[in-house]
This record gives structure tokens, sequence and C-alpha cells, in this order.
């Protein structure tokens, strides 16, 4: 089996059982602390507002959504026939429209270039997730989606996030409620150097326009009853050339 269908057969696991109830998932933080945070940091860099829209790695299309009442033209793109299944059940009006994609599959993503042209791409929380050998050419298909016009919003878990998640697996409860599948289907987030992401995005020939900090809102809370948060990183890139 190669690496890419083990990886697509344990996130069809996780979403044929995840419940359909928005925030039933630990990453499915409502769209006002998550995309709604993100998007006032990315418009700024858009060269073209009325491209097309790829929220990549969209899942259930909770943030998918948001970006439809905000655009012209929104494809939610993810790995799993099951999370897409979520997705359009939970889109009734079709804001969106939605498209089974393995971005790391070079023709793949070519072939939704040539249907779309130039497109601003959305990712969450992707790269950490991916098998380490298929990151870069992950950040590949960005590129080819992406194309000469458009620009990508990355937003990736920084290396403290995966402390922070082991230390929560192990704790002497066992894991939250809601982290406990990730890691039952064998999609323990990997760990992504911090000073990796911007080569990942380099050697794809984009050039990283702006980078900051943020924490990860997630939708599980700690014994204690605060909000998990997780520290990550967001940079906006293109080719400026």
């Amino acid at each position: 089996m190669s690496v890419t269908s083990r990886y697509r057969e344990a996130w069809e696991g996780f979403w044929r059982e995840a419940p359909e109830e928005q925030g039933a998932v630990i990453w499915d933080a409502e769209p006002v602390v998550t995309v709604g945070v993100h998007l006032p940091l990315f418009a700024p860099h858009l060269t073209d507002r009325d491209l097309p829209f790829v929220d990549l790695g969209c899942g259930n299309g909770t943030q998918t959504r948001f970006l439809a009442d905000r655009f012209p033209h929104v494809v939610g793109a993810d790995l799993s026939a099951a999370a897409l299944d979520h997705a359009r059940l939970a889109d009734p009006a079709g804001q969106a429209g939605y498209r089974l994609l393995d971005a790391a599959e070079k023709t793949e993503a070519e072939t939704l270039h040539a249907e779309l042209g130039d497109a601003n791409v959305y990712m969450r929380g992707v790269l950490h997730q991916a098998e380490p050998d298929d990151r870069q050419p992950l950040v590949d298909g960005l590129a080819t989606l992406v194309g000469e016009r458009g620009r990508v919003f990355l937003v990736e878990l920084a290396e403290a996030a995966g402390l922070m998640l082991r230390g929560l697996a192990q704790s002497a409860d066992g894991p939250p409620p809601k982290l406990a599948p990730v890691f039952r289907h064998g999609i323990a987030p990997g760990e992504v150097a911090d000073a990796a992401v911007p080569e990942y995005l380099r050697a794809a020939g984009l050039t990283v326009v702006a980078s900051g900090e943020l924490p990860l809102v997630t939708t599980e809370y700690t014994a204690d009853g605060a909000r998990i948060e997780l520290p990550s990183k967001w940079l906006v890139a293109g080719r400026t050339g």
C-alpha cells in the first residue's frame, strides 16, 4: 500500500465515524475564531479577490462556507470522500463547490488548475498531518493551484504544538475525547520544523510576503474548562516575479 493510500484510508475512517454536528471534531472551531481571524491577515496580500478560492483540506466545510459568503467562487477540496459528504450535507444550498483532491499528486493539482485557472488558497493545519515524503509534493501542488496571480495563506502548527498534543494524549486520564479519534485512526500529527515551512514554499517557487504567529483554536477543553489553543505560524506566499 502506498503512503498516500494509507493516509487516505486513515482519513476516510476518521470522517466516516465523525459526528455531523459542527464542532464535534477537534479542529472544527467556529469560523469567527479561525478563518475569520486569518482572512484580515490574508486579504491585504490578495492581488485579485475575484480569483477562485480553494479551501484545501476543507474537511466538513465549516471554513469553506464562511469563505463562500465572502468570495464569488469557492471550492472546498479534500483527500477524503467521507469528509466531502459531510461538507455537502452541511451546505444544502450549494454555496461552495466540493472536489476530491490529493494535492500531492501532480496531475490532480494540474487538472484542478486547468479547470479553475489561478486561485487563492487557504490551507489550515494540513502539512503537519501529511507523511514527511508528501510534504514537498503537497506544497508543490499549492504552487500549481496558485499559478502566477494567486496567493496562499498557510497556517501550520508550530513545533511547540507537538509537545502539547503528546502531553494531552499521554495524560493520566487519556487523551481528551475529541483528540482520541485522531490518534485511533492513525492520524497522529507529525512534526514539521518551524524553519521547514518557508523552505517548502521557496522550493515550490513561491515567495513568502508576510508571516506571523497565532494560536490555532480547537473545539476541545481541558479538565479545568480552558479551551485548548495550539501554537501555530501563518504565512502568505505567491509568485512575485
